[in-house]
């Protein structure tokens, strides 16, 4: 019968500590496995994997070398099949058989392991091998844990490379903390799992406003920026003649370069609309925003010329796009039912901004802007040229409107 580690109880309250106060992953299991060492535990490698909540990847690993001090993260993208390295690991016996804990001992004479991990492990000097699962949900009454679509909770491996490897003690200890720490590791997964998905469905910028607390129907700030709205054309002919997995391949490939060149400009991505998207640019002066703004669009117009040439070259069907931009005051929060919110933005600047994007095509200009754009930029580098002064629908005032010139190379 093993006794409880003297430690235990200290290790304990400062797992659960830095549960409460939100410490990140990395920095809770790197003082964990310090604290491990510290009290005579001779661990020589820990791994913690876990499902990821996470539209690029299906699970994250963390490792902790002693040699090293400090953890590494390891994301693992999604895969339709598992791949052969998952189906070998320790980790996913203890998964497929239930059992979750499995302790091999590497320092037998001539010892090898049916698993590939641990015969390297041994090589390195790895002497004893403690693996276990926790899980952060109860599974269904008589229905076995699927290994290759699993439930949210840990597994997490201990490795020494001391000779006799782990006693009974450093067990006990193990055992004895392994749910304070299951508790922390759920605290800080679930807090990253919530910024990730938030900032993904979302936006960066929404996200963090929500995630902060900023949850209210009606709560609206009043910012002045340059609204970008972007638009596919020919996209409904295309639909009509096009299978839907590879129109929604082709649309994902598209917006995955307009959402980048968005990003990499400062801007935030509001929302998609079917072909389209908004965006908008907030930098504290009128200046940078529409600088940043006009960068972006003459990087997308490169971009997306690129993607169709690339794309015609395959054989893939191919499309072009519309940007309409336009600088004001809008109304940025959260607006909807009290069951059903969207954080957006609102305002004259945002409809006429929607009514540029509809001059395109009596214009014959793929690039539209307002005047308050080249008055914002008027000493800038980007040459725009003036398309005269319209009357738009719902707007009282006459407008004079702007396109972007490029000089073709």
């Amino acid at each position: 019968m093993s006794h409880p580690h003297p430690a235990a109880a200290d290790l304990s309250e400062w797992l659960l500590a830095r549960g409460l106060d939100g410490t990140p992953r990395e920095d809770l299991l790197t003082g964990y496995c310090t604290r491990l060492v510290g009290v005579g535990l001779p661990l020589y490698r820990l791994h913690l994997a876990q499902r990821a909540l996470h539209p690029r990847f299906g699970g994250i690993g963390f490792d902790w070398l002693r040699t090293g001090g400090k953890v590494s993260l390891q994301q693992y993208a999604h895969t339709d099949s598992p791949v052969q390295g998952w189906l070998q690991s320790p980790l996913y016996v203890i998964l497929e058989t239930g059992e979750l804990e499995l302790r091999e001992r590497l320092d037998t004479p001539g010892h090898q392991s049916r698993f590939p991990l641990l015969n390297d492990l041994r090589e390195q000097g790895a002497t004893d091998y403690f693996a276990s699962g926790l899980l952060f949900e109860t599974p269904p009454e008589n229905v076995a844990i699927d290994p290759n679509n699993t439930p949210e909770g840990m597994l997490i491996s201990w490795t020494s490379d001391a000779p006799g490897g782990f006693s009974e003690t450093d067990l006990a200890l193990i055992r004895a903390t392994l749910p304070q720490l299951g508790l922390a590791m759920k605290s800080a997964s679930n807090r990253r799992i919530a910024h990730d998905l938030l900032g993904t469905y979302l936006g960066r910028d929404a996200g963090a406003r929500v995630l902060s607390g900023e949850i209210q129907r009606g709560s609206l700030q009043r910012i002045d920026a340059v609204i970008l709205y972007f638009d596919l054309t020919g996209f409904t002919s295309l639909a009509e003649r096009t299978p839907g997995p590879d129109l929604i391949a082709m649309l994902n490939t598209y917006f995955a370069v307009v959402v980048e060149a968005i990003h990499a400009g400062g801007g935030h991505v509001l929302k998609f609309m079917g072909d389209g998207l908004l965006a908008m640019f907030d930098q504290p002066q009128a200046a940078v925003a529409a600088g940043a703004a006009l960068d972006t669009v003459v990087t997308l117009n490169g971009e997306i010329t690129a993607l169709n040439l690339s794309r015609t070259a395959q054989g893939l069907p191919v499309t072009d796009h519309t940007i309409a931009l336009h600088a004001g005051e809008i109304f940025y929060g959260n607006i909807g039912a009290e069951t059903r919110l969207d954080f957006t933005v609102i305002g004259p600047a945002v409809n006429l901004t929607a009514r540029l994007s509809g001059m395109h095509r009596a214009l014959d200009q793929k690039v539209i802007l307002s005047e308050p754009i080249r008055s914002a930029v008027r000493d800038g580098p980007h040459d725009l040229v003036s398309l005269g002064r319209y009357m738009l629908r719902g707007v009282s005032q006459p407008q004079e409107l702007f396109t972007l010139y490029t000089r073709e190379e």
